[in-house]
């Protein structure tokens, strides 16, 4: 079963509350969620791969690691994951960037793919699939397949906030997919929202309603 990650740093946490409040405009919102992605990010690559080089410092050479391979792959789901971007490159600014476009149709709740674009060389990478909400899952999980079928070396899934329903969906949908949020929150209304949540990401993100 997939392995999931609540992150419960205090810095973390503080950001979420101030993300979450309804009066946080949209540039303070942006900058959060940005924060928060770095924050989570730092976690999500504990793991790469490392390989030893000699490095001369001022006195002496020294054996030193760097991260080993083509290393990583950030993959945003537009377009409330396009907020993420800037928080994980600060921290990793050779990392690729792939998109993929989908939408959810209002009747269905259901994704809907209109683009997919991925690093030609993505069979090579770590990827990490970025959204703020994993609320159904659809989106991610459509996101994911599309990638599986380019082959990456892993793809791990990093978003803010989850909804059970979402998180249950994605692990059984993907039990190889490593899950990264801030938070897990507590049901799904009737449109598809999280509770409490903090609304349409990608509106807040962007400043549209």
């Amino acid at each position: 079963m997939a392995k999931v990650i609540v992150m419960d740093h205090p810095l973390i946490q503080h950001k979420l509350s101030i993300l979450r409040n309804e009066k946080t405009g949209s540039k303070e919102f942006r900058a959060l969620v940005s924060e928060i992605a770095t924050l989570i990010c730092y976690e999500a690559t504990r793991d790469l791969p490392l390989k030893e080089v000699e490095t001369k410092t001022p006195v002496a050479v020294a054996k030193t690691k760097v991260i080993a391979g083509k290393k990583l792959a950030f993959v945003p789901i537009l377009r409330a994951g396009l907020g993420m971007v800037d928080g994980v490159l600060a921290l990793v600014p050779s990392a690729r960037v792939g998109h993929i476009g989908l939408y959810r149709d209002p009747e269905t709740l259901k994704p809907v793919e209109y683009y997919c674009k991925l690093p030609a060389d993505i069979e090579e990478r770590e990827v990490i699939v970025l959204d703020p909400m994993l609320a159904t899952g659809g989106s991610a999980i459509d996101a994911i397949s599309q990638i599986k079928l380019r082959g990456p070396k892993t793809i791990k899934f990093m978003g803010i906030i989850a909804a059970p329903e979402g998180l249950e969906a994605l692990k059984k949908a993907h039990p190889d997919v490593e899950i990264y949020v801030a938070a897990l929150d507590d049901h799904l209304n009737e449109h598809g929202y999280i509770v409490p949540g903090l609304g349409d990401a990608g509106d807040r993100i962007f400043g549209t309603k």
